[in-house]
């Protein structure tokens, strides 16, 4: 093969090599472009919707601030039915002592009167009201 044909391969090799990599740089810069268009595009659609967004956040920071309220309410509220199921524990406790004390007294008028008549009667304070019949 003389020197002039593989020198004409050589060129045309390099030139295909050059080709190609031409080809491929404008192809990757297209692909780069049209990446940067549609990045641009989803920042503009982002930017679009950051005010909805940034709304619905204050609507949940609004909620959460009404539920935090209202559970402080709530626990207020049952540390008053609590206090007040524990007043009335006492008061019955109270009444019933109160109770055994005067069904005591009733007992005891009926056994130093001998003339009572109410040994069946039941022990409660209604005995003034059964006697006066």
């Amino acid at each position: 093969m003389p020197t002039s044909s593989i020198v004409l391969i050589v060129v045309i090799v390099i030139a295909a090599i050059l080709l190609i990599a031409a080809i491929v740089w404008v192809a990757r810069n297209k692909r780069n472009e049209h990446r940067h268009v549609a990045a641009e595009e989803i920042r503009e659609a982002a930017r679009d919707e950051t005010p909805q967004v940034r709304q619905r956040e204050a609507r949940a920071d609004e909620t959460a601030a009404r539920a935090r309220a209202a559970q402080a309410e709530s626990d207020v509220k049952a540390a008053q039915a609590s206090g007040l199921q524990q007043q009335a524990v006492a008061y019955r406790s109270e009444a019933e002592t109160s109770r055994h004390q005067l069904d005591e007294q009733w007992d005891r008028a009926d056994t130093m009167d001998p003339t009572s008549q109410t040994p069946d009667m039941p022990r409660t304070a209604d005995r003034k009201e059964h006697q006066a019949h």
